[in-house]
């Protein structure tokens, strides 16, 4: 991998940037490269419990220049997913935050709160607000036969204390109950990063996936055909990527030693520029 021709930087945020409310080693200082250089950078998330508002809140609360346009959001993946391959008369039962149930409408999908007959599937999400009734309901809705769909795959979401349940988590409680298996949108779909391609006009040889998780992040860089980088400040470890069935092209301690290598690589060169002079 030559990092020196990388322009388009595509960061999962926790576990990378941060967690909770701590920024983790060289992560600010790898942004404001890129932005310095000329490059581009995107969030690539599967958090669906919050919205963009509230991670532009946050970046910038830990001061980090951020911009609405920066962040492709599991639920952003999870709207295109729906517009493109659900019929527009389809009805939703959401287990997922009222900020995730809020999107969806916004975005013109039709949602239920408890099990009506015109549900015809459940979307599951990374619920920080899930009640046993959810589990329930999602399950009679399952046992008659709607659709099983998730935001992402993610089984755990890291803390500054270890780990909380997330997505993944939760659809497990629905399989195990219903012997059900969900379709899954977010990361390792490649739809995220085939979004941001779309918007910057760069693409594969350009870009590094840079994330913490070998089955999403670094999964969806592969699926992509895009060069990948795993830090590990958040739950896989270097032992796991010797191993791993989609291995990253590069391991670094976190942020602060892809910074130290991305310098390293482009020398003495000028700013990152776009093909075309652009």
């Amino acid at each position: 991998m030559d990092l020196a021709q990388k322009k388009l930087f595509l960061l999962d945020l926790d576990g990378t940037i941060y967690l909770e409310e701590t920024l983790l080693p060289g992560a600010a200082e790898l942004l404001a490269y890129v932005r310095e250089t000329g490059g581009t950078y995107r969030f690539l998330t599967n958090n669906s419990s919050r919205g963009v508002d509230a991670g532009l809140e946050k970046m910038r609360r830990l001061g980090v220049p951020a911009e609405r346009e920066d962040f492709l959001t599991a639920v952003e993946a999870t709207v295109h997913y729906l517009h493109k391959n659900r019929a527009s008369a389809d009805v939703y039962y959401v287990v997922g935050t009222a900020s995730f149930r809020r999107q969806l409408a916004a975005a013109g999908f039709a949602l239920r709160d408890g099990p009506s007959d015109d549900v015809t599937a459940v979307l599951a999400g990374f619920d920080t607000e899930l009640t046993y009734q959810k589990i329930e309901t999602a399950c009679r809705l399952l046992a008659r036969g709607a659709d099983f769909l998730a935001t992402n795959p993610d089984l755990a979401c890291p803390t500054l204390f270890g780990f909380i349940p997330d997505c993944g988590s939760i659809c497990r409680l629905l399989v195990n109950a219903c012997g059900r298996e969900p379709v899954f949108i977010g990361k390792p779909d490649p739809t995220m990063i085939r979004l941001a391609w779309e918007q910057t006009g760069y693409g594969p040889a350009e870009t590094l996936m840079i994330g913490d998780r070998l089955y999403t992040d670094i999964a969806c860089g592969i699926n992509a055909g895009a060069d990948t980088a795993l830090v590990l400040t958040g739950e896989a470890t270097a032992e796991d990527a010797a191993v791993s069935a989609t291995p990253p092209t590069a391991v670094y301690r976190d942020c602060a030693a892809l910074l130290a290598a991305l310098r390293t690589a482009r020398g003495g060169r000028g700013p990152i520029e776009k093909e075309g002079g652009l």
